[in-house]
């Protein structure tokens, strides 16, 4: 199942990829789950704020990048186990109905377990732009990648 584990890990590498495009059925479905401010439910609403239109959540970003991650991380094979936590997250731009987002992925830094030989943590940039290529999402954070198996 996996085919790229820590030691394959190159720090200073960067990676593009993914697509996700924000559908206001999605926005607005999201929203009324998770984060039901009006300037993400009410088209109307959204015009009278320094937004100026309907905008995602935030979260619902968030969520996107981890979809693209996921979808990202199965295509290569790249053994993820996971992350104990973000250092650092912010949002950069609105993000609006019909914004196509993709990914650009850098591994800063990579360090082998101490506590469990198994996995290493490679410490990552994800910087999440829309179809203009504008920056709208960043994340610094800490991933565990299995180590791959002694033979």
């Amino acid at each position: 199942m996996y085919k790229v584990f820590f030691e394959d890990v190159v720090v200073n590498a960067r990676t593009r990829f993914g697509r996700y495009e924000m559908t206001k059925e999605e926005i607005i479905e999201f929203a009324t789950r998770f984060d039901p401010q009006p300037f993400h439910l009410d088209d109307d609403f959204a015009k009278t704020t320094h937004f100026g239109a309907l905008c995602a959540s935030g979260w619902h970003t968030s969520a996107a990048l981890m979809r693209m991650l996921v979808d990202h991380g199965k295509e290569t094979g790249f053994a993820s186990l996971g992350s104990p936590g973000l250092q650092d997250l912010k949002w950069a731009k609105p993000v609006y109905v019909g914004d196509i987002l993709s990914v650009e992925q850098e591994f800063l830094d990579k360090r082998q377990s101490k506590s469990r030989p198994t996995l290493g943590l490679v410490t990552f940039n994800n910087h999440v732009y829309n179809h203009h290529n504008d920056l709208v999402m960043s994340v610094t954070g800490t991933m565990m990648v299995a180590c791959r198996p002694k033979k």
